[in-house]
Formats: structure tokens, C-alpha cells, sequence
């Protein structure tokens, strides 16, 4: 069993005063570790019938290129605002402070198309549950939605979870 936890550096007092910020770029530079965590996340789903693998910016598309490649399904960037060059749909999402918005190509998932959604980590959802309400507003079936982190106490499993979305993890950390 790999302790993906150990693999992760937290750096204290980032962005500001009390956060304590989970970086998975060391994860990501271990070779074995950074295979051993994408195949945890892929293994449930290789027989899904996953057609696309949506990965929120950024960190989203290193994992989702990996599951993406792992599952044989094509790759759907999540991005924010003005980064696409297509016509795109356009959704709002919540943040810590204030409001977002993010946008996809409206031509990158037809209805009906199976979808895993990733990203790095789930805090408070606000960025996960607008990614599946952009996917679900396309016609696209959500499979389930992953992430490297969990942190628990901010609730954002819970607002997937309300949303009839299956969440997996590799690790949770109380706090933030």
C-alpha cells in the first residue's frame, strides 16, 4: 500500500496566515508514486465505459491526461474564462471569496458521453460542483469524480455527493 500522504509537502501559512497548503508536486516528481496514485484512481473505472476524462485547471489536466491515457478515453480541459478558442458554454462557480466562472468547449462531450471528472483536490466544491453542473448542462453522463486530496472539513465531497456524484480520494487531511 503506498502512503500517497507522505508523498505530499505542506507548506504552512500559504496562500495566507493559517492555511496550511497541500502540494502534489512532489507526488508528482516520484516516479512510482505519481503511477502508483494514477492507478489508484483509474482502477474502479476501467470498465466504466469512460469516454472522456475532464480535468479542471490546471492540476487537473496533469492527472486527467494520465487517467485519460489509463482508461483510452479522450481528454476534456476545464478552464477558466477566455483560455479557449472555440465556442464554449460558460458556468459560475463559487469561491472561498467571491465568484468564477469556468467554461469547456461546447463541442468536446456529446450527450450522453460517459465522463470522470479530476482535479488535485476537493476543498469546499465550489469548483468541482461547477464543473459537473458545465458537464451535466453539455448532456454528459458523470461517472464519478476523483481527486489526489480530500479536505474533509471544508465539505466539498458533501456537495458532490448531493449531487449524486461517487467521489474518490487517495488521502484526507483535517484542516486547511
Amino acid at each position: 500500500m503506498n502512503d500517497f500522504a507522505a508523498a505530499i509537502r505542506t507548506i504552512a501559512d500559504y496562500p495566507k496566515p493559517g492555511i496550511q497548503f497541500r502540494d502534489i508536486t512532489t507526488l508528482l516528481a516520484d516516479p512510482a508514486t505519481f503511477r502508483a496514485a494514477v492507478d489508484t484512481l483509474v482502477d474502479p473505472y476501467k470498465n466504466a465505459g469512460v469516454d472522456h476524462v475532464a480535468g479542471i485547471e490546471a492540476r487537473g489536466f496533469i492527472l486527467g491526461g494520465a487517467l485519460a491515457h489509463q482508461l483510452s478515453a479522450g481528454f476534456v480541459p476545464i478552464r477558466k474564462k477566455g483560455k479557449l478558442p472555440h465556442e464554449t458554454i460558460r458556468v459560475a462557480y463559487s469561491l472561498e471569496y467571491g465568484v468564477d466562472e469556468m467554461e469547456m468547449h461546447r463541442d468536446a462531450v456529446s450527450p450522453g458521453q460517459r465522463v470522470l471528472l479530476t482535479d488535485d483536490l476537493i476543498a469546499t466544491g465550489g469548483t468541482a460542483e461547477g464543473a459537473v453542473k458545465l458537464l451535466r448542462e453539455i448532456g454528459a453522463e458523470i461517472v464519478a469524480a476523483c481527486f489526489v486530496i480530500d479536505l474533509p472539513d471544508l465539505g466539498g465531497r458533501k456537495k458532490l455527493e448531493a449531487l449524486h456524484v461517487d467521489v474518490r480520494t487517495l488521502v484526507a487531511f483535517s484542516g486547511h
